[in-house]
Order: structure tokens, then C-alpha cells, then sequence
């Protein structure tokens, strides 16, 4: 990194101009308006944290290891929490995204390795998206996994459709998603009836996660729960409320109103997560070692040999609603935060429509080269999900790393608005932690 910081600078192009302080907030003091005129953005980020690369990882890992693992959903939605309070307050504060901060920082080569780095974590999230969304059709419709893939390019499209119609229908329509993703897993876990004191059990921590096979599903479930791409998001979305930014009061006002959204959304997505991985252990444990795929978990829904007397049609038809419109609420961001690393670090400028679409045909190149080796063989895709979450877990400490710096420095934030110490302890932290974790993953990858 450049020793000089004090270059820092609002740059000319602001971060997703299109929408760019574009929704008006309440002048008045009234809580309520306000955390509603400031919520939105946090849903656009919690969408992330319910994507479908965690299904198979969440599932799976209830129905492999029962409620062991919510302790890992809990520790990894609190480092969420704390990483996208930083990214909101980085934008807002400094009116840059976190792409946008990294390349003033460092020169040329290094920004456009960042990049790379912050394309593939895309890539690897948006071929969950495109594997949940084709698989869905399939499962609904009978459509070809193939045909599905190619399907879903087009939503891209449908983004574009909607950023005409302004950012808030955006966010409306997100929150309208999850809201049907939560109803979905709240209804079939009630049906499972799980054991509530075994639940509260798991969420206390254990040695045993440790164990090589929890290690690597632990760290899959990571890696699909907090998103590298997703603090790029954030760092840029936060800046859609239009404040005076030269106003200390209210860029304090925003960044009080952004962290309430930012966790609330989150807690809803860690109440999903909690949700896939209870459903998993319910009904599943002890006989789920070969649920691996979305197709045998939907065909488990409805077999009384795995789900009990509770298996119905109706629950698995459910199950790939909610996985198609998980999928579609991926894509709204995942193209979104396309935008963003490609404008931030290497400011390439096309137009929005080809930079959306290149951003998705990047995603779906492995998942198209996979599906025509294999077919309609979907466990080859479905171990090129989980292989991409675990990419995630690896990627996102260069993605953590320059935020906590930036959000700690008082150059860069000022004094007012600079981490607290016990914040940048806990993200420093976070950050050697998960360093640690991918590393032993590696050892015990190559050596057993």
C-alpha cells in the first residue's frame, strides 16, 4: 500500500452513479421515518447471506453433524454484523466504495490483481445463483439444466428493467423475496418439529468442529455467509440516501440509520441460515449422507423414508420456490457488485447493459462447461458450489483486510467517525482467525 494516505480524495465518479444519492431521507427527528427511509440497502446485503451456495452447506451440514454447526452460523453472522457496519460507514463517511478506497491506496498492478481476486469471489457466488436458479426451473418446470443456465443471463435484463423504475422497487422487491424465502423454511421446520433444547445446545461451541470434516464444512458455511463481495456492495449502496455529506450531524444520522438496517437484515438472514441447518438436522440427521444435491433434498421433502410422516409434494415444491427466488435476489447483487470492483479498481467504463452482461457471462462460463461434461448429472455441479463457497472463505480476508484498515485510520474516517478501539480489535481478529482457518483447511486438504 501507498504510505500516502492523506491522497485520499472523493473521486470524480461516484459509485453506482445511477442511483448515487437518489432517495430522499426525513429532515425531522422521528426514529421511525427515518429507519425506514434509510432501510433497503441492508436487505440488498442480507440477500447475500441467504444465497443459495448456503443451502447444500447449511443442510448438509445438518443433516451430517444434526445442530453441531449453528454455533458456526452465529459466529459467522456477529463477524458479518461487524463487517458491514464498517463497509456502510466507509462509504458514507468518505463517499467512496471500498474498490474505490483500495485502488487510491495502491498502484496500478496491485489494484488490478485486487480486482481479479474480487471478480472471482463474484464469480464463485454468482454460480450458486446460476446453479440454485437452473436447478429450480428444472424442478419446477422439467426445463434442462442447460437450457436453464442459459436462462438465467437474462437476469440480467430484468436488473436493468428494474433500475429504471428506481432503486427503492429494487429494494421493495428484494425484501418481498426473502420474505418469501423466510415464510417457506419457518413453515417446513415448524412441520419438522425439531428438538428445541438440542437447538439452543448447538449454538455453544465445540472442540469437535474442529475435526477435519466439520473444519471443511465449517468453513464452507463461512464462506457462504460472509461475502467478500457483498462489503463492496455495501460500501457503495449506502451512499443511495441523499445527505448533505459535508454535514457532520448528518453523516452521523446516516451511519446510525444504516447500521440499524444493516442488522436487522442481518439478523432476519441469520434466522434463515439457522432455519436451512435446523431443517437439515430435523429431518435428515443420521440418514442424510447422500443429500448432497438440490434434487435430493428435494426428493427427500417428499419421502417418507427420509422426512417422515411430514414428506409431502407441497413441501418440496415450496423448497424450490424459495430456491429460485433466492437465486433471483442473488443476481440483483451479485451484477450490482460487478459494477462496482470493475469501476472502482480498473475504472473501466462500457455501457451498463454490456458491463452487467459480461459480469454474468464470466459466472456462467465454469457452470456451462460443467453441465455440458456431465449433463444433467447435478452432484458435478452441486461440488462446484461447494468448492466456490470454500473459495469465498479464502478470498474474503483480502477483502477484510483493507476495510478494517481503512474504517480504524483517522486520516481516511476523521476522529469522530474512525473505528472504536474494541471495534478494530474484534475485526483484526475476525480477520486473523479466518487466516488461520484457511490455512489448516489447506494442510489438511493436501496432506490428508
Amino acid at each position: 500500500m501507498s504510505n500516502n494516505i492523506e491522497s485520499i480524495e472523493t473521486p470524480q465518479m461516484k459509485s453506482l452513479s445511477e442511483v448515487h444519492a437518489t432517495v430522499e431521507v426525513p429532515t425531522d427527528k422521528s426514529f421511525i421515518k427515518n429507519l425506514i427511509a434509510f432501510s433497503g440497502p441492508g436487505a440488498l446485503v442480507a440477500v447475500g447471506y441467504m444465497d443459495p451456495g448456503n443451502w447444500i452447506t447449511s443442510i448438509g451440514g445438518g443433516a451430517k453433524y444434526g445442530y453441531l454447526l449453528l454455533s458456526i452460523i452465529m459466529l459467522s453472522s456477529l463477524i458479518a454484523m461487524l463487517l458491514q457496519y464498517m463497509s456502510a460507514k466507509l462509504g458514507i463517511v468518505t463517499q467512496m466504495d471500498l474498490a474505490q478506497a483500495t485502488q487510491k491506496l495502491t498502484g496500478k498492478k496491485m489494484s488490478f490483481f485486487l480486482w481479479i481476486i474480487a471478480e472471482l469471489a463474484i464469480m464463485a457466488t454468482d454460480i450458486a445463483e446460476v446453479i440454485g436458479g437452473a436447478i429450480a426451473l428444472n424442478l419446477l418446470f422439467g426445463i434442462p439444466l442447460l437450457y436453464g443456465i442459459f436462462l438465467t443471463v437474462f437476469d440480467v435484463f430484468v436488473l436493468l428493467l428494474l433500475m429504471k423504475l428506481g432503486f427503492r422497487k429494487i429494494e421493495a422487491i428484494v425484501v418481498l423475496l426473502i420474505g418469501v424465502i423466510l415464510f417457506v423454511f419457518l413453515y417446513e421446520v415448524i412441520i419438522a418439529q425439531p428438538n428445541i433444547p438440542e437447538i439452543f445446545k448447538g449454538f455453544v461451541p465445540k472442540k469437535q468442529v474442529m475435526h477435519p470434516g466439520e473444519l471443511t464444512m465449517s468453513l464452507g458455511i463461512i464462506g457462504a455467509t460472509v461475502m467478500p463481495h457483498n462489503l463492496y456492495l455495501h460500501s457503495s449502496i449506502s451512499q443511495s440516501r441523499k445527505i448533505d455529506s459535508s454535514d457532520q450531524r448528518e453523516i452521523a444520522k446516516a451511519v446510525k440509520f444504516a447500521t440499524w438496517d444493516s442488522n436487522i437484515q442481518l439478523s432476519a438472514a441469520f434466522f434463515v441460515n439457522c432455519l436451512l441447518l435446523i431443517l437439515g438436522g430435523a429431518l435428515f440427521f443420521g440418514h442424510g449422507d447422500d443429500l448432497g444435491t438440490f434434487s435430493s433434498l428435494y426428493n427427500a421433502l417428499q419421502d417418507t423414508n427420509y422426512a417422515g410422516a411430514v414428506a409431502s409434494p407441497l413441501l418440496s415444491t415450496l423448497f424450490a420456490v424459495a430456491l429460485l427466488a433466492s437465486g433471483q435476489n442473488s443476481t440483483i447483487t451479485g451484477t450490482l457488485t460487478g459494477q462496482i470492483v470493475m469501476e472502482g479498481f480498473i475504472h473501466l467504463k462500457i455501457p451498463s447493459w454490456l458491463r452487467r452482461l459480461v459480469t454474468r457471462l464470466i459466472s456462467v462460463v465454469p457452470v456451462l462447461i460443467c453441465a455440458y461434461l456431465f449433463g444433467d448429472n447435478e452432484e458435478a455441479l452441486d461440488n462446484l458450489l461447494i468448492y466456490s463457497q470454500v473459495f469465498l472463505s479464502i478470498a474474503l480476508p483480502i477483502a477484510m483486510i483493507p476495510l478494517v484498515y481503512f474504517t480504524s485510520s483517522s486520516k481516511i474516517m476523521g476522529e469522530q467517525f474512525k473505528n472504536k478501539t474494541w471495534v478494530t480489535v474484534l475485526g483484526w481478529v475476525a480477520t486473523i482467525v479466518l487466516c488461520l482457518l484457511n490455512f489448516q483447511l489447506i494442510v489438511q486438504t493436501l496432506f490428508h
